[in-house]
């Protein structure tokens, strides 16, 4: 375990391996470097990369600060990169990787980067998110609730059954769900207009002059698969790659060589 500091003075964590060229993780909601899908990538990557998988800011062994800001995720992940020698590849998953594309837009000094179904919405095919879907979550949180809220979350922002959000409350890591969910409104901000079924604003992305491969798999919802199609075509000179028989979960042996023959 080493730690980093952000320019706001927050601490941030992060956990490294391997050898190679540096290659810096960022992860989605309710996940950390020990809890989520990429411990295990990790592993699997650290066999041509030096890989750095970090704890964003609230989760983890990293600090936090007072009222959230996504300008300060983004200099974390800047310290980080720092951290590997000043420049990385970077893999993003679901809000870590709508994270990554602000940052690679920001101008972070991102070689390369892979974004794994960053959560956008730009149709109707789906039901909508409220609008009040971040006061509503952090409504739940002051008021000492989480569970709720990664509800609310689960239900209301990703569309899942209720009963199966009810399942997961059984299952060994709902309780370390439970302790980052003060920051479901942190990746809410994040991803921050393109969750409510409008046409992306190719904009935001014009300064990108980086490879980007955009990913999503082949057994996700259909409004998914069009929003990743959709980020490709939005992002300058983005390539755009479907594995089959992978959902939002993807797992890592099935993302690991797409993330290796992009970036080798």
């Amino acid at each position: 375990m080493s730690t980093v500091t952000s320019k706001d003075g927050t601490t941030i964590t992060y956990d490294r391996r391997g050898d190679g060229p540096a290659l810096v993780l960022v992860d989605g909601a309710l996940c950390s470097r020990a809890q989520g899908p990429l411990p295990e990538l990790a592993e699997i990557l650290a066999a041509g990369f030096t890989v750095y998988n970090y704890d964003r800011r609230g989760r983890g062994d990293s600090g936090d600060a007072g009222e959230y800001d996504v300008e300060r995720e983004i200099e974390d992940l800047a310290a980080v990169i720092e951290a590997a020698g000043g420049s990385a590849y970077v893999y993003g998953t679901s809000s870590g990787a709508a994270l990554a594309l602000r940052a690679v837009a920001a101008g972070l000094p991102i070689t390369k980067l892979v974004a794994f179904e960053p959560p956008y919405v730009v149709d109707s095919s789906r039901k909508p998110i409220p609008r009040t879907w971040i006061a509503d979550m952090q409504a739940l949180i002051d008021a000492g609730k989480p569970g709720d809220a990664i509800k609310y979350f689960m239900t209301k922002g990703i569309g899942l059954p209720g009963f199966v959000v009810g399942m997961m409350k059984l299952m060994p890591g709902w309780k370390g769900m439970k302790a980052v969910a003060h920051t479901l409104p942190y990746d809410a901000k994040v991803v921050g207009g393109n969750c409510f079924g409008e046409p992306l604003d190719a904009a935001q992305w014009a300064t990108v002059e980086v490879p980007v491969l955009t990913v999503n798999g082949g057994k996700s919802p259909g409004w998914m698969k069009t929003s990743v199609r959709a980020l490709a075509k939005a992002v300058p000179g983005a390539g755009h790659q479907e594995v089959p028989g992978q959902n939002h979960m993807i797992k890592a042996s099935a993302i690991a060589p797409v993330i290796n023959a992009f970036l080798h």
